[in-house]
């Protein structure tokens, strides 16, 4: 490893921030039809390195990250082609809309399990992460973005390039 373990932690962390505070503009943005802007580059970007850099930590086997993580690369890929190969025609512009919010909403997803093990009163609340407050906010999260995900998907219509 390039960097000593807490290094890389503080980089990945700092791009994990700097990828959710980009992505909530990012999806602001689709509600106005916006195609290129820099808070949807920065955020695929960032959202991009933060799931990659997740595989840096040392492991011994496959753990749940790993699979996030996976999950998420797949579906910024499927964005990014959306955007860049299929230039958001036909079903591929809600592909767009849809997979930029769930991008967020697994960047997310992870910062709230990372609360729930690192922030004391949380980890006090669900120390095994299978309690009711944690279930709780996971799921309202999802709903939520499950929301943005339907609206943002129908509000999205940019011009034809």
């Amino acid at each position: 490893m390039i960097f000593d373990l807490a290094t890389f932690t503080a980089i990945h962390t700092a791009i994990s921030i700097i990828a959710i505070v980009a992505g909530i503009p990012a999806v602001v943005g689709l509600f106005g039809s916006v195609t290129t802007s820099f808070w949807m580059t920065l955020f695929l970007a960032t959202a991009v390195l933060t799931s990659a850099t997740g595989y840096g930590f040392p492991f011994n086997g496959v753990l749940p990250s790993h699979v996030v993580g996976a999950i998420a690369l797949v579906l910024l890929a499927v964005v990014l082609l959306a955007r860049f190969v299929f230039r958001l025609e036909g079903s591929w512009r809600w592909i767009y809309a849809a997979g930029s919010v769930f991008s967020l909403y697994f960047l997310v997803f992870v910062a709230i399990a990372q609360a729930f093990m690192k922030i004391p009163v949380l980890r006090a609340a669900a120390p095994t992460q299978s309690e009711l407050p944690f279930a709780l906010s996971q799921g309202l999260t999802l709903v939520v973005f499950v929301a943005l995900a339907i609206a943002a998907s129908k509000a999205f219509r940019p011009e034809p390039a």
